[in-house]
């Protein structure tokens, strides 16, 4: 992709002199990552990164605060990252295994995404979302397969009500904790036993309490991940255990994507979540 050079600070609205010294500070340029906490040095505005996109006066970055609210600004420098300047760039075209894909099928060359089929991956939440996607992702592109945040089991029927699936609209469904007796559970059996959707909506899930326990341990550097007690907010819990910084919603978002960042391959997630997933990529892609 060509980027239009739109440099709303000059050369760089960090480089600046002090007392001690009058060398400018210079930008460090840094990949854009999904969950990355940056701070706009102009506003002061703080946000994590949920997307970017190409608009007539260069690309963008879009940035999601605290409170939900989504302001864009324009990538390159003017940016702080853990309180130091960068300049932001697009990630570099990654590489994949000669005739692999990152979740082990025989890549497809040429081939071309497919317009967007009706059938749709509903996972509970954002996280769950990018490790799909980072893993899966090209699969899904040749399919033509959504994947799409629900943000929780709560509402799946009266999303499922409006989405109206049928034999040429199918919904798949990942759950977290999926287990026995638990709240999520009983909203799954209640779908399942409801005869407008049978056949046509698959609801699956995985033991784990969160998705970043389906990464395996290794992969982040742990031998095992942490028991979080009930009552304490479980991602906090984990990056106070394993000794990474957790004061906010802005660390969580930084250990998250710390995480996702050594994620390469099928191999670096447990196969109860990848056996899943693929199960409801068959699922929503027959036909």
């Amino acid at each position: 992709m060509t980027v239009n050079t739109f440099d709303r600070y000059g050369p760089d609205v960090l480089a600046g002199s002090s007392p001690s010294s009058h060398r400018p500070k210079k930008s460090t340029p840094v990949e854009l990552a999904l969950g990355m906490v940056l701070e706009d040095a102009m506003s002061g505005y703080v946000g994590a990164v949920v997307g970017a996109e190409k608009t007539t006066a260069g690309v963008v970055v879009n940035l999601e605060d605290r409170a939900g609210k989504v302001r864009a600004f324009p990538l390159g420098p003017g940016f702080l990252l853990e309180g130091k300047p960068v300049d932001v760039k697009l990630p570099a075209k990654k590489k994949s295994a000669p005739g692999r894909t990152a979740s082990g099928s025989r890549a497809v060359g040429n081939a071309r995404a497919r317009v967007a089929r009706g059938s749709r991956i509903w996972v509970e939440g954002k996280h769950d979302a990018e490790l799909v996607e980072k893993i899966w992702g090209d699969d899904l592109r040749i399919e033509g397969v959504v994947v799409e945040p629900l943000g929780g089991l709560d509402d799946v029927a009266d999303k499922l009500a409006a989405f109206g699936p049928d034999k040429d609209h199918r919904v798949g469904v990942l759950a977290d904790h999926l287990v026995s007796g638990t709240k999520e559970s009983k909203i799954a059996d209640a779908v399942r036993a409801d005869p407008r959707y049978r056949d046509v909506v698959h609801i699956i899930g995985h033991p784990y309490v969160d998705i970043w326990q389906a990464v395996k341990p290794h992969v982040v550097g742990i031998r095992e991940w942490p028991v979080v007690p009930r009552g304490e907010d479980w991602k906090t819990g984990i990056l106070k255990r394993i000794g990474w910084p957790h004061a906010d919603h802005r660390d969580v978002a930084r250990g998250w994507v710390r995480i996702l960042g050594k994620v390469g391959t099928i191999a670096d997630v447990e196969p109860t979540l990848s056996g899943r997933v693929e199960e409801l990529i068959d699922f929503v892609t027959v036909g």
